[in-house]
């Protein structure tokens, strides 16, 4: 299975670093390869919650999140937005945002002879806003999934009392707006506090527009008259739509801090694109034909937990500068600690299982360890329960033949007795 997930993504990311390589050489092909590294560090907490979203997909829709999705997440996440922020910000055309980005100006410096900034300035200047939408719909995304009643918690001393506050349905909204009125009036710069507050409402919108359409189709799909369990149609195709903006938003931190690396779009869509976005989707097809969320079950708490760290982080960044590095880094971490507290939980229930059988079952596990004492005890048994049944039987047998005596001729009688006579 491994080799039929992987496969393309490996074909893939040669492919890519053939191009980098013969595009700019060992330097660009160096380039390409950090970025695909970087890029997996930072989404692979998004493939544990996209595989979470996808197990519940028909395989059409995961057909279609591997083929358009991929397409979406190459070329529209890693090349056009950042395009379509400067082209924006700058007041250019796209063609003329293309080209300021192919030519940046010599020394790496912020701007050119003539005062116009670079593509990597202006993409930097458009940080807070692109922050802050992802950061506050990343956060909602958390905070609905920690502030839900679930049966099994992974950080019980908070969750379970989160879930109780999650009883109040709007407690996730108006943590969300708090923490955003915070960012924009003390995090963010000044001057750009009223682009912070806009672009994070919009996040929140967003994801509760997403969320609520597909919510609603699937419940609309399973009181149906044929009740099924996979998503299709409408719930799927909004299901898809939600993996899609979840993409967007986990790709942010992605693009933004491939700058410190290279401004060359062309590696940026080879190394964040091709390489990175492959291994994600491979990584969350994987986890969701192995049905490792079901098999370590706090896989995608962990997951969840690095998602609410990663939108503090994106919040934060609307004001300061944040290593992109750590903050893979610290996702990774979550999700390995998760993993291995799976991995403990799994071996001390392995160990507590046979105490916790019941006695049918322990005689069922004895039959199969230990043939010769099954057959004796069932002999034993049936032993028992003959006796039983002719002890019950015994006064019914009696009247039977109290009732025959009585029926018969005299002379049968004494010969049945032949004392009665004497």
């Amino acid at each position: 299975m491994f080799i039929r997930v992987f496969a393309p993504s490996f074909l893939v990311a040669i492919a890519a670093l053939v191009v980098a390589l013969i595009y700019g050489g060992p330097q660009a092909l160096v380039l390409a390869a950090v970025l695909g590294v970087l890029e997996v560090s930072l989404s692979f907490d998004n493939a544990v919650v996209n595989a979470g979203v996808l197990e519940r997909m028909s395989r059409f829709w995961q057909r279609m999140f591997l083929s358009v999705g991929v397409v979406i997440a190459v070329f529209g996440m890693r090349m056009l937005f950042p395009l379509i922020v400067v082209a924006v910000s700058a007041h250019l055309g796209p063609v003329e945002a293309l080209n300021l980005a192919l030519h940046p100006p010599s020394g790496g410096a912020d701007f050119f002879p003539d005062g116009q900034p670079s593509y990597e300035t202006l993409l930097n200047d458009a940080n807070p806003k692109i922050a802050a939408f992802g950061g506050m719909f990343l956060l909602l995304l958390f905070l609905n999934f920690i502030c839900a009643e679930r049966e099994t918690t992974w950080l019980s001393w908070i969750e379970r009392p989160l879930a109780r506050l999650g009883r109040f349905s709007m407690f996730p909204v108006v943590v969300s707006l708090t923490v955003l009125v915070v960012v924009a009036g003390v995090v963010a710069p000044d001057q750009k506090a009223d682009v912070v507050m806009v672009s994070g409402a919009l996040g929140i919108v967003t994801y509760l527009l997403v969320d609520g359409l597909g919510a609603h189709f699937e419940h609309e799909q399973s009181t149906g008259p044929s009740r099924v369990a996979i998503a299709t149609g409408r719930a799927a195709f909004f299901g898809f739509l939600y993996l899609e903006v979840l993409d967007a938003s986990f790709s942010f931190d992605g693009v933004i801090g491939s700058f410190a690396i290279t401004a060359d779009p062309i590696i940026i869509v080879l190394g964040l694109g091709l390489i990175g976005a492959m291994f994600v989707r491979s990584i969350t097809v994987y986890l969701v034909r192995k049905g490792t969320l079901a098999d370590y079950i706090y896989l995608e708490h962990g997951a969840h937990w690095a998602i609410g760290t990663l939108s503090v982080i994106l919040l934060w960044s609307t004001g300061h500068r944040v290593n992109e590095i750590t903050t893979g880094l610290i996702g990774v971490a979550i999700i390995a600690v998760a993993f291995a507290c799976s991995i403990i939980h799994n071996r001390r229930e392995r160990r507590r299982g046979p105490h916790r059988q019941s006695p049918q079952d322990r005689l069922d596990d004895d039959s199969t360890t230990d043939t010769d004492g099954t057959q004796d005890s069932d002999d034993a048994a049936l032993q028992l329960g003959d006796a039983a049944n002719l002890l019950h039987d015994a006064p019914n047998l009696l009247r039977g033949e109290t009732y025959i005596l009585r029926g018969t001729p005299n002379s049968a009688r004494g010969a049945v007795n032949p004392l009665a006579g004497q």
